[in-house]
């Protein structure tokens, strides 16, 4: 029965998204907000990526009767070559008031991490090693053998939600920190990290709900 328990847990836990909300903080001066017009921007040297997060993204706002544009069709060209300064940042915060944006949505990563997992659970033996000789053979392979472990990577990024009013300076609406494990396949760490941004920020109401008849699944 033990066995059989911790069979069914780990079949639970494989089938569990990959990337997964960790920390989120909104802004306790806001109740709800309702974007008319924002900018989706995915900060990372990888383009293939970055067209696919922003124009999901930008899908998924529009479905929700929001006015949305990418960063490739509003910010410079030599944004992914190039850093902007502060100047520069000035500048495209007035151009996109002037443009009627009152929303940014920024997503980058900020860390990652490796991570190593045994591959044998050594904790479904009911048997007490009360020996030396008993346990070190038991655990030596994990050091010995490759096969006893898996590496892997934790890209750890963070989505933030501001507003661009002409009153103030630029202000942060909500924040979310996102844990990527492994990411196997562009398309599908997309999805799933869209989802569950949508997600929270529904949650919390900083977007509009979706239009009747226009919900599409993320899957």
């Amino acid at each position: 029965m033990k066995k059989l328990m911790i069979i069914l847990i780990a079949a639970l836990i494989s089938n569990c998204s990959s990337t997964q909300l960790s920390n989120s903080w909104k802004n306790p001066d806001v109740q709800a907000y309702a974007p008319s017009k924002i900018l989706v921007i995915g900060l990372t040297s990888n383009l293939e990526a970055k067209q696919k997060f922003e124009n999901e993204l930008k899908a998924r706002f529009i479905e929700r009767g929001t006015v949305a544009y990418t960063s490739f069709e509003v910010l410079p060209d030599n944004t992914t070559t190039e850093k902007l300064s502060l100047v520069e940042l000035d500048s495209l915060e007035q151009q996109l008031l002037q443009n009627g944006f009152d929303t940014i949505i920024f997503s980058k990563i900020i860390g990652s991490e490796d991570k190593i997992v045994y591959t044998k659970n050594f904790d479904v033996y009911d048997e007490t090693f009360v020996k030396f000789k008993e346990d070190y053979l038991r655990y030596q392979d994990s050091f010995y053998n490759p096969e006893y472990y898996e590496e892997y990577t934790v890209y750890h990024a963070e989505t933030s939600l501001f507003c661009i009013c002409p009153t103030k300076d630029q202000e942060l609406l909500w924040k979310g920190s996102i844990e990527i494990v492994d990411p196997q396949s562009i398309e599908k760490t997309v999805k799933d990290y869209i989802y569950v941004i949508l997600e929270a920020l529904e949650k919390e109401q900083l977007i509009n709900p979706v239009a009747l008849g226009t919900k599409k699944e993320i899957i």
